[in-house]
């Protein structure tokens, strides 16, 4: 068994030059995803509370989900900005409210991120910025208020409130001992000066008062690190999802373990989804995996599974309790399942040349994308928010998806992630980003990780770009003479419609799918032989 760890942050890379951000704009339109379209004005996330409140950790962790989902989100740091404008910190004297100099200069801070607020909305393509800073007064708040009313820009604070002494001075200890501002890394030293600092904060500190002064604002104050909450006004869908996200946050100490199954009949002759059983390594594995999570002796220990045969057929060999998530069930390649990539290349040739271009979005045809995979897979995100340590045995498309939240990666890097059969992730989740450490159980497996192709268009139909590769559920391939395969469910997963319903129009005759359009109510568009529709609404079975 062999593994090795690293330490990986979350953090908002800035551009350099406007090249990068032209280009970065353009690939945030590209991405942006079905949660993106709920926000119809940008949003301005404020956060407040006292120091060594835990505000910078929901920053980051609400602005890596949100990203995750589809939404361009960027954190500003007022503490960044003032470490700018002043070089070297001496001491708490420097947040005292009587110190006019300290005063005027980190108002000047905050205006300028403002302003970097407005640039990224604006210039970079951004939908919610989170201004994580202090913003204990009604008139720093004011401030703010007005900036968003005349930018048109939404705004929802989060109000992190906590009394508990040791949670405060375990946070302290954990994060500000190793910040910029004490170099020295004294504890005795760090803790002091922090606390004094926090005194400073207390004595202007005003609260949101949701029964007079704050009444009309939309916030949620989060008290004691999630054991209450006070919700208030929450405006429009995005603020929802963040009120919903926040609730299900926790600080508990707790390991997630990720795997895929072990390898698969398909997986050896190279075909991709179906529903084949184990091959007599991927029964090794799920042995080798069985003692591997006997030795690490984790207490309540969950174990999550697909439900197909495959994870399921590993964790049988655990010998433990685990749960069927079908939401875990492997990207559904549609017309290309139980194909290997050579036989979709040489039947589906548009299709192939489509997914490597653009392999986020592009979607099979009657099947998903790694887009809608994303989706899918939110509620699984949050119940491993809610969880202690679980261990979740998957596929390759549903770890990449799960791995690229908790490690934030972007959506071009998210289908490219390398998930290897017979390797085990382990994350542990970390004060500003999460822990990663890979094992490698050393039973042998074939390769099943495909590189991202050189960039170029050559190969791309003529009448679709990558911009475009966004498509229906239902709409019919590009390419010619192609036969609808049956989709492989897991017993007792069967959809209620089975191919070959009025639900399925690709299977349809030119007659049918013309009685069809007229019972859509929806506005459709003829090519050729094909019929692409532009918003489906339910569809009478009857006839």
């Amino acid at each position: 068994m062999s593994g090795h760890t690293a330490l990986v942050p979350e953090q908002n890379n800035n551009n350099s030059n406007q090249e990068n951000k032209t280009s970065n704009m353009r690939v945030s339109e590209k991405k942006c995803s079905w949660a993106s379209y709920m926000t119809n004005s940008p949003t301005l996330i404020v956060m407040i509370g006292l120091p060594a409140r835990g505000k910078t950790y929901m920053s980051k962790k609400l602005t890596r989900y949100l990203n995750w989902i589809g939404v361009p989100t960027k954190v500003f740091n007022l503490g960044v900005y003032r470490r700018e404008a002043v070089q070297s910190y001496k001491s708490y004297d420097f947040f005292r409210h009587d110190n006019k100099e300290a005063m005027k200069i980190r108002k000047q801070c905050a205006l300028v991120a403002l302003e970097d607020v407005k640039a990224y909305v604006t210039e970079d393509g951004g939908q919610i910025a989170v201004f994580d800073a202090t913003n204990t007064t009604r008139e720093r708040r004011d401030l703010i208020l007005n900036f968003a009313k005349e930018n048109a820009y939404k705004v929802f604070f989060v109000e992190s409130v906590c009394d508990d002494p040791e949670v405060i001075a375990a946070n302290i200890l954990e994060v500000k001992v190793s910040s910029p501002d004490y170099p020295e890394r004294n504890r005795e030293c760090v803790m002091d000066d922090f606390l004094k600092r926090i005194e400073c904060y207390k004595v202007t500190y005003q609260p949101l008062d949701p029964d007079n002064y704050d009444q009309d604002l939309s916030f949620i104050k989060v008290i004691n690190v999630g054991q209450r909450f006070l919700v208030n006004r929450v405006r429009d869908y995005i603020q929802s999802k963040i009120v919903y996200y926040l609730m299900n946050i926790h600080v508990q100490p707790r390991t997630i373990y990720l795997c895929r199954h072990g390898e698969s009949d398909f997986n050896l002759v190279g075909k991709i989804g179906g529903d084949s059983g184990l091959s007599p390594h991927g029964k090794q594995f799920a042995q080798a995996l069985k003692k591997f999570i006997a030795e690490q002796e984790i207490v309540d220990l969950k174990v999550w599974t697909s439900q197909l045969k495959r994870t399921i057929q590993t964790a049988e060999f655990l010998g433990v309790p685990y749960e069927q998530w079908k939401i875990l069930n492997e990207l559904d390649a549609g017309v290309c399942e139980e194909m290997t990539y050579e036989e979709i290349e040489t039947q589906y040739p548009d299709e192939f040349a489509l997914r490597d271009q653009e392999k986020y979005l592009y979607r099979y045809p009657g099947g998903e994308s790694y887009q809608d995979l994303v989706q899918r897979l939110e509620a699984v995100i949050m119940e491993l928010e809610r969880q202690g340590s679980v261990l979740v045995i998957a596929h390759q498309a549903v770890m990449r998806c799960l791995l690229a939240y908790f490690l934030d990666k972007s959506a071009d890097e998210l289908p490219y992630l390398k998930c290897p059969l017979h390797t085990i992730f382990k994350l542990t989740p970390v004060a500003y980003g999460c822990k990663v450490e890979t094992i490698t159980l050393n039973v042998e497996a074939v390769n099943t990780h495909r590189d991202k192709p050189s960039g170029n268009t050559n190969n791309l139909p003529k009448s679709q770009t990558p911009v475009r590769m966004r498509r229906n559920s239902f709409t019919p391939l590009a390419s010619s003479d192609t036969i609808k395969r049956t989709r492989n469910y897991s017993v007792g997963s069967r959809p209620l419609n089975p191919v070959g319903s009025p639900l399925f129009p690709e299977t349809l005759n030119g007659a049918d799918q013309q009685k069809l359009q007229l019972q859509m109510g929806s506005a459709c568009l003829e090519s050729a032989n094909n019929i692409t529709c532009e918003s489906l609404v339910s569809v009478s079975a009857t006839k």
